[in-house]
């Protein structure tokens, strides 16, 4: 999968769309969505929103972050503000002043979705 670098000294503003990972270790004023990985380096910083699979937090974040699977929260981190993640986990240190919400997998809300589902019929071989 692609990695996409914001590298340091570098100030983005706008919305970002990706199906690769991302690093930032700029600065990012705005939304980035991807399917892949988001890494904030010690002197990244993000003011906006954020959506990934999944999330390893060193710098700074203030905004809505939304990470289906497992957010990882270094001991130099900073976040303020609405968090939604499959799996959490906080390093001592790490300064984590958002609402946070845990939600199931999509996985299992498809198999509750199905649960009344008909099955199809099978056919009978001639």
């Amino acid at each position: 999968m692609e990695r996409n670098v914001i590298a340091k000294n570098t100030f983005i503003t706008g919305e970002i769309k990706s199906d690769g990972d991302f690093r930032i270790d700029g600065t990012l004023e705005g939304s980035l969505i991807t399917k892949g990985r988001v890494i904030i380096g010690v002197e990244g910083f993000v003011k906006g929103n954020i959506e990934a699979s999944n999330a390893d937090v060193e710098g700074k974040i203030s905004g809505k972050l939304i990470v289906n699977k497992t957010l990882t929260v270094k001991a130099a981190a900073n976040i303020s503000g609405d968090v939604v993640v499959g799996k959490l986990s906080i390093e001592p240190g790490a300064t984590f002043n958002a609402t946070c919400a845990m939600k199931t997998p999509k996985p299992t809300q498809q198999l509750y979705a199905n649960n009344g589902a008909q099955k199809p019929e099978k056919k009978l071989a001639k």
